[in-house]
């Protein structure tokens, strides 16, 4: 494994590292790990409503970033006292999402800091049933990545406000409710240390012995930069524009919850978005044009998403639960 070190804190620049490293660098390792921090920052997921998930007012005053990052999941509030981590894997031979071989190091680096974390939920690190660390994975064509996001000292009432309404009451009571379910590494740790020091010790933890580094250079950051200014420093890319909707059914299942949004025109769908915070394991885009052209009823949609197996485009997602998101 190689460890691609650097200290940018740019959530744009590292989201575009991602995608460099995976799709067009060749460094001649096919496993690679970057270990980074950002700015304050909301991180919104792939296939999420930029608008709905943040408190934009807040994100405003505050000067937060807001990314789209390349993942599903759900939004995620990260600043220069959360870490994050990506496995970069080429050549990946698995179909669907598998992230215990992921977390395992990370919990196995925690351990040896004397925290009992361990893997829970469909993607998550708890210490003592409390969330430390949320994780998610993307691919394009035969490279993976694995991401996930730790709570060293994160500032809690930053994340709650710039994800919630700005009432005092319901921010009071949204920072209580954080406190109760999630935790962070610094509070745990029986030798206190500092982000920097953790960033090592976790490196080296992860890593093991034998592992090479590599420093990109100036022609890597310049393409970095190109990736960040054509894709995720773009209005189109976090935002997005939609066609106006007449339907919109939202359910929640155990691999995350759904939103299809419908324009259905003498009965037929003419235009389809899908939202949510749930994980891809294939093209969703393509469901929607899937979707397109077919009549909103439930015989002829059920025969559409088992002729074309459209639910295995959703991690976890049975053909009837995808049926029922779009029609019940």
């Amino acid at each position: 494994m190689t460890y691609i070190e650097h200290d940018n804190t740019d959530p744009c620049f590292n989201f575009a590292a991602e995608e460099y490293f995976m799709s067009e660098k060749d460094i001649g390792d096919d496993n690679l790990f970057m270990f980074w921090r950002t700015k304050p920052t909301l991180m919104i997921g792939r296939f999420q409503n930029t608008v709905e998930e943040i408190n934009t007012s807040y994100a405003e005053q505050n000067v937060l970033h807001i990314v789209r990052r390349n993942s599903g999941g759900g939004t995620i509030y990260t600043d220069e006292k959360t870490w994050q981590f990506s496995f970069i894997v080429k050549n990946y031979d698995k179909n669907a999402c598998e992230f215990r071989r992921f977390t395992e190091p990370v919990v196995e680096a925690l351990q040896r800091a004397g925290i009992r974390a361990e893997f829970g939920g469909r993607n998550d690190l708890f210490i003592e049933g409390k969330k430390v660390s949320g994780n998610a994975q993307f691919r394009r064509q035969n490279a993976m990545v694995h991401h996930g996001s730790i709570l060293f000292a994160t500032d809690l009432e930053a994340l709650v406000k710039s994800i919630s309404v700005s009432d005092d009451k319901i921010v009071s009571k949204g920072i209580k409710s954080v406190r109760e379910r999630v935790t962070r590494i610094a509070d745990h740790l029986k030798t206190p240390m500092d982000e920097s020091a953790f960033r090592d010790f976790m490196v080296q933890s992860i890593l093991q012995t034998g592992a090479s580094v590599y420093r990109p250079s100036a022609g890597d950051i310049l393409r970095i930069e190109k990736i960040a200014d054509t894709k995720f420093r773009t209005w189109e890319w976090n935002y997005g524009t939609s066609p106006a909707f007449n339907i919109e059914r939202k359910k929640r299942f155990a691999s995350g919850g759904i939103s299809v949004n419908l324009s259905v025109n003498k009965g037929i769908i003419e235009a389809c978005k899908i939202y949510g915070d749930f994980f891809a394991s294939g093209d969703i885009e393509a469901v929607e044009k899937a979707l397109c052209g077919i009549p909103y009823e439930k015989q002829a949609l059920a025969a559409l998403i088992e002729k074309q197996k459209l639910h295995a485009a959703f991690y976890s997602l049975s053909a009837q639960e995808l049926l029922e998101s779009i029609i019940g």
